[in-house]
């Protein structure tokens, strides 16, 4: 019926084919596809197939959503967002360059709605929801009305759903414009035209500015196209005019610009790799197992999913090249690249999730609604226990989570004025200084520090060099340092530990997880 997954599904009858090919922008309602098979799962034909998927995904992610304090990446983005554009330009030309749309984007939203926790998350829910809602409609169209309904609403209930949509980072935006330009690649292919095309261009461009690894997404829209152009309309399923080399000429020519847009910041990023991922080891066989769990933030409930999308692969068969290769070319791609050079992080690829669920989706449109319904409800229940803890903490592993508002809570109890602060150590992805900041309104005075990270554009403030100076005169200070010690000054390293040791001696000291707090008076 199709080679390319890009499939004509449903009654075959020549009316429903007409009435599909002119795609979901045909009617007000994006989604209300026509010609549902099999049972219906409780939903009137009318109801558009987005809406109840989209609406479990944002009650679901606005449930808890600031229940966990900011982590660290978090942090970085709070930091960002609260810079001058002016500043965040300096900060794309230190680090983190490949996240600077993103954070232009956060530094409009933050003036508009504040940062609150829940503020500086809600984008992340909207996002994930939208996915959701396209994620159904791009069933609908390469499954069948049922199947999308039900990808949407597993892709709802999956742990990650709500961690990345509980998250003020890029991945639920890059994972929604991964759904979005994948849609829209299939109405380019169904009906090509310039306005179809350049939408496809826009969607793309936005992905890259979002989340540069989302780009190995077009290897599958390659693969795609050009089996689309091999087989001709007919063999693929697509009613559409035009022959074969100018629906690849128009999709070559719809990338020209997002390359144009991208390419720099690629460049930019790529020299900044060895600072931003300094942390990232070297991809081995065995990341590629683990894979499912960490995509899913949940062990059992991604196993699940993977099996799932095998059968609904199957089921597809040559029709389920397009989400089967949204699936495993940009992990391929990812795997081979970060054997190389460090790049493998299991949540770059939170995007490809949703065409997972597109497959499993398939499978589940299979059997009757009850066992369909059955399995979603499984997958939820199986989550749970990741669902409760990634609302205590997003660290990871959550058994060790960072308590940066209950430290502050200590210094604004015991504050007095002429207070300073002192962070170990300061250059950490603990952001030790940020975490403290953000959650008092009038933090002691960062004693050490000679250039602010805003000033240096970068994330990092810079210290002193010769700290016992830079501490004479000063009569309490609140040292913080990462983990948990009985006798905090014995963990401050160099200068900083010997200057601290010699003029200070510990009143007092409060454990929290993951950080250590004391209260230093001068000798």
């Amino acid at each position: 019926m199709s080679t390319c997954g890009i499939p004509h599904h449903g009654p075959a009858n020549s009316r429903h084919f007409a009435g599909w090919a002119r795609g979901p922008w045909r009617r007000g309602r994006l989604g209300a596809v026509d010609g549902w098979s099999g049972k219906s799962i409780g939903v009137a034909r009318g109801v558009p197939v987005w809406l109840l998927p989209a609406l479990l995904t944002l009650a679901v992610t606005l449930t808890g959503i600031g229940s966990a304090q900011l982590w660290r990446d978090e942090l970085a983005t709070w930091s960002a967002a609260t810079r001058s554009p002016e500043e965040l330009a300096r900060l794309a030309g230190t680090i983190d360059a490949a996240t600077g749309p993103y954070y232009l984007f956060m530094h409009v939203w933050v003036l508009v709605v504040g940062d609150s926790t829940v503020a500086l998350r809600v984008p992340a829910a909207l996002a994930m929801t939208v996915a959701a809602g396209l994620l159904a409609v791009l069933g609908a169209h390469l499954v069948d009305r049922r199947g999308g309904l039900l990808a949407g609403l597993l892709f709802a209930v999956l742990p990650s759903t709500s961690r990345y949509g509980q998250e003020a980072r890029p991945y639920a935006l890059a994972t929604a414009l991964a759904v979005l330009a994948t849609l829209l690649l299939v109405a380019a292919l169904r009906r090509p035209g310039w306005a179809r095309w350049t939408g496809y261009g826009v969607a793309v461009a936005a992905l890259g500015l979002t989340h540069l690894v989302a780009l190995t997404l077009l290897a599958a829209h390659a693969l795609v196209v050009l089996v689309t152009w091999w087989g001709g309309p007919g063999v693929a399923g697509i009613a559409a005019t035009g022959g074969r080399d100018r629906r690849v000429w128009r999709w070559a020519v719809a990338l020209v610009p997002v390359a144009l847009v991208v390419t720099p910041l690629l460049l930019h990023a790529r020299a900044q790799r060895s600072e931003q991922l300094n942390w990232v080891g070297l991809a081995r066989p065995d990341d590629l197992s683990a894979l499912p769990g960490g995509v899913a933030q949940s062990s059992v409930v991604g196993g699940l999913l993977v099996g799932v999308a095998a059968l609904g692969a199957a089921r597809l068969r040559r029709r389920a090249l397009l989400p089967l290769s949204a699936v495993l070319l940009p992990v391929l791609l990812l795997f081979v690249a970060g054997a190389v050079v460090p790049l493998w992080v299991p949540r770059y690829l939170v995007f490809v999730v949703p065409f997972a669920c597109l497959l499993a989706g398939a499978a589940l449109a299979s059997v009757p609604a009850p066992a369909a319904l059955a399995v979603v409800v499984l997958a939820g229940l199986l989550g749970l226990p990741d669902q409760a803890a990634l609302r205590r903490t997003h660290e990871w592993p959550r058994s060790a989570p960072v308590d940066y508002a209950g430290v502050a809570r200590v210094i604004a109890d015991g504050q007095r004025p002429g207070d300073a602060v002192v962070y170990s150590p300061r250059h950490s992805w603990l952001f030790l200084d940020l975490g403290i900041e953000y959650h008092l309104d009038d933090p002691p005075r960062d004693v050490l520090v000679t250039e602010d990270e805003v000033a240096r554009g970068d994330l990092w403030a810079a210290e002193c060099s010769r700290p016992a100076q830079c501490l004479a005169g000063t009569a309490r200070v609140w040292l913080v340092v990462a983990g948990r010690h009985a006798e905090p000054l014995a963990a401050v390293p160099a200068a900083k530990g010997d200057a601290l040791r010699a003029q200070f001696t510990v009143a007092q000291v409060w454990q929290r997880p993951g950080l250590t707090v004391a209260l230093l008076t001068s000798r």
